[in-house]
């Protein structure tokens, strides 16, 4: 008897959620939707920063066609039977591709005042963290790491039959970790072939992309490497007891977090093992004008090593950031928030001291080593990396970082929306869809309010996203997740 009462239940939230009845997508999304969303669209007298690093256009009408960007110029005409949009004063830029953007969120049971207590959990947040990515203009992500990996699978499928609303998903199997216990919720390799049957079976369940942990051996990270290659998918590490130049003679194809926890100069670092400084010794070491860091980054170059930069994860480490953005903390609910502000606070009300004043200077390092490494030639990405202190959050972080990679790193704007738009999609291999604004390309367009070329912060601006053509009101997908981050 439980059992049909069970199902008889599920039905009726079925229905009322609108999940496995196959409805429509505009059943399920019309509320969020901008305008009219008639397949074909007209954006008048618009700004185009095309994502490509070229001068702003000025004054342009872009046509939108279904899924595709069909005209761009000064005098494109409407079509017939189109929809107009008056975009004085506003700026198109394609959507951003997140290369670091977890569905999960980082709790630390009973925080308060003095600290929170163990274990350390990421509960998915399949629902939130999708509305919040897209609602911000990102309209591709790489999860880079999984800890429901059938549910960011799952997800792809579903946002891309129209069945449920968010970015494009680019899912990561979960995380190749060697012996540790950071984490209950990730499997523990147990040697190289380990490795490989792991590669090998996430692959054929639909992940497609991989990513090292801090606690693999080389000999592991090796076998993955291999055997990701024979299936022409790529790996990327957060790394610790594999240093930077071991990952790249291994032939890794990304790295990420920048330069900050690279542990080859620890000096406790030994082969294989974890250091305690976990990169913070070697960073401070490598200056940007060092010789050890003119080596590195050759070496990076030199094998074809991409970097994410992640830099709002580690600016919240920093005493007063990062600014307070009521939008974003809105989104959060009353738990998480609280949880959130005990450790900004615990943050800001402690004295200076040798750990405070070398993190510091280690962003310093860090955001300078970055511009270095572009400006020999390599391939820096953008990401976030929301791990749950409230300060990285999905969506508004991937604008956050765009803005530090210009008044931190030193890019200029155009180089920086470069970074987080067509960068990931020639890394994804999807340039010739996403990642810039040409005719043939998706119509996948952020529109903002003011000009990112001029004021970086009018980035977070964001009024209508486009997604493969079909227009969605920004503040209405914020609306729908009010509180609800942090819950599911």
């Amino acid at each position: 008897m439980r059992k049909y009462l069970a199902l008889s239940f599920f039905l009726v939230l079925s229905s009322a959620f609108g999940i496995a009845q196959g409805n429509a997508p505009a059943n399920i999304s019309a509320k969020y939707l901008y305008g009219k969303n008639l397949p074909v669209k007209v954006l008048q007298h618009v700004r185009i920063i095309d994502g490509t690093g070229s001068p702003t256009q000025e004054d342009q009408t872009i046509v939108v066609e279904g899924t595709k960007i069909t005209r761009i110029g000064k005098d494109s005409a409407a079509p017939a039977n189109s929809e107009s949009f008056d975009l004085t004063g506003y700026t198109v830029l394609p959507g951003l591709v997140g290369m670091h953007d977890h569905i999960y969120y980082l709790q630390r049971p009973n925080t308060d005042a003095a600290g929170s207590e163990g274990p350390t959990l990421l509960p998915q947040m399949t629902f939130s963290a999708p509305r919040m990515y897209l609602a911000n203009g990102v309209t591709t992500i790489r999860t880079a790491g999984s800890v429901e990996p059938y549910a960011d699978i799952n997800l792809r499928k579903l946002i891309d039959s129209g069945r449920l609303i968010g970015p494009h998903v680019e899912p990561t199997a979960p995380y190749l970790q060697g012996v540790s216990d950071i984490f209950l919720q990730m499997h523990t390799l147990t040697n190289p072939e380990d490795a490989k049957n792991f590669v090998n079976f996430w692959a054929a369940q639909g992940a497609n992309n991989f990513k090292a942990y801090m606690h693999i051996t080389r000999a592991e990270l090796g076998a993955a490497i291999q055997a990701a290659h024979a299936l022409h998918l790529k790996v990327t590490g957060h790394l610790c007891s594999v240093t930077y130049p071991e990952a790249a003679e291994l032939g890794i194809d990304n790295l990420e977090h920048g330069f900050f926890v690279n542990t080859q100069l620890d000096p406790d670092k030994q082969p294989d093992v974890c250091s305690r400084e976990t990169g913070n010794a070697t960073l401070s070491k490598m200056t940007p004008d060092s010789p050890e860091a003119a080596a590195l980054i050759k070496l990076l170059v030199a094998h074809h090593v991409a970097i994410t930069s992640t830099l709002p994860v580690f600016e919240a480490s920093l005493a007063g950031k990062p600014a307070l953005r009521t939008k974003a903390l809105a989104t959060l609910t009353p738990q998480a928030l609280e949880a959130y502000l005990y450790g900004r606070n615990r943050r800001n009300t402690a004295p200076d001291s040798p750990s405070t004043l070398r993190g510091a200077q280690n962003y310093k390092n860090d955001v300078q080593l970055e511009h270095k490494f572009v400006e020999a030639g390599g391939f820096l990405m953008a990401g976030l990396d929301p791990t749950g202190n409230g300060a990285t959050l999905p969506g508004f972080g991937d604008q956050h970082e765009v803005e530090l990679l210009v008044t931190d790193a030193g890019f200029t704007p155009a180089e920086a929306i470069k970074i987080a738009t067509l960068n990931g999609a020639i890394y994804l291999g999807l340039e010739s869809h996403i990642g810039s604004v040409q005719v043939g390309r998706d119509a996948d367009l952020v529109i903002v309010k003011g000009d990112p070329s001029k004021t970086i912060t009018d980035m977070e601006n964001v009024e209508i996203v486009l997604k493969d053509g079909v227009a969605y009101d920004s503040n209405k997908l914020l609306d729908s997740v009010k509180g609800r981050y942090g819950q599911y």
